[in-house]
């Protein structure tokens, strides 16, 4: 039996906590039956259903109860459609649950969609300002760090031309400069992006370990088995919105990657 001062301990490094959790999207001016029909062949993942009124919801995630505690590095698994990035969305803040509870104690990053704010129409150096922007980061910061992003990304003299004139690599390695400038005390992101050649991901994954090492809480999503047991101490194994099995790493990667 655990004493009231081992208790509050595990109290105080308790970060994230979900009780009784859900997320479910509605689908409005829709007709019940015909549109049920068609979103059950097409879609990729949760459960469709109808709430009380009668309204189609997709049930994105449903009753989640977990808690992470610093020090955890937690990789979500689960077949495409599972949840995992719904949940990696409602841990970013993106989505606030619609039953139950989330509660999110510490600065929380987002490497989930490394290029959201870009606009193709600005040069790199604006967009540098602009994913700092949606990523919370000051522009005193920027300025500081300004020349470190240009010289990580390797663009050269395309840092002044129109983002729409660079190639798809170049994007993503601007992106991922600036977004890597994050030091959250909680991290969630999708599994390791391929960015530019395979010098600069020798480069990108050193600066993701770093990055990986400093933060007291890390939430993965991934497909891949050895990744997960790189980075990770813990697993969360999703199936259509709903926790499947929790524990171990190795415990639950095995058995997932053997299904």
């Amino acid at each position: 039996m655990q004493t009231s001062e081992s208790t509050t301990a595990v109290q105080a490094s308790e970060m994230i906590k979900f009780r009784d959790a859900s997320v479910h999207f509605p689908i409005f001016n829709a007709s019940s039956r015909s549109f049920r029909k068609r979103v059950i062949q097409v879609a990729t993942g949760g459960i469709v259903a109808s709430d009380h009124t009668g309204h189609i919801v997709v049930q994105a995630l449903t009753n989640l109860n977990f808690r992470i505690c610093e020090g955890e590095r937690v990789a979500l698994l689960g077949h495409n459609g599972s949840g995992k990035t719904t949940l990696l969305g409602a841990l970013a803040g993106i989505y606030a649950p619609t039953s139950g509870t989330a509660r999110i104690t510490g600065t929380v990053g987002s490497l989930i969609n490394i290029s959201l704010g870009t606009d193709p129409e600005s040069t790199g150096r604006e967009n540098i300002f602009l994913r700092a922007a949606v990523l919370g980061l000051g522009r005193d910061f920027i300025h500081k760090n300004l020349e470190a992003i240009i010289d990580f990304s390797e663009l050269g003299d395309f840092i002044d031309l129109p983002v729409r004139t660079y190639s798809s690599g170049m994007q993503m390695r601007l992106a991922f400069a600036v977004s890597t400038m994050l030091r959250p005390e909680i991290l969630v992101m999708d599994e390791w992006l391929s960015v530019g050649d395979k010098e600069f991901q020798v480069k990108a994954a050193a600066r993701l370990d770093e990055m990986l090492h400093q933060t007291k809480i890390l939430v993965l999503a991934t497909h891949s088995r050895d990744f997960a047991l790189r980075h990770c101490n813990r697993a969360i194994w999703l199936e259509h919105g709903i926790i499947k099995m929790d524990g171990p790493a190795e415990e639950v990667a095995g058995l997932y990657f053997r299904a």
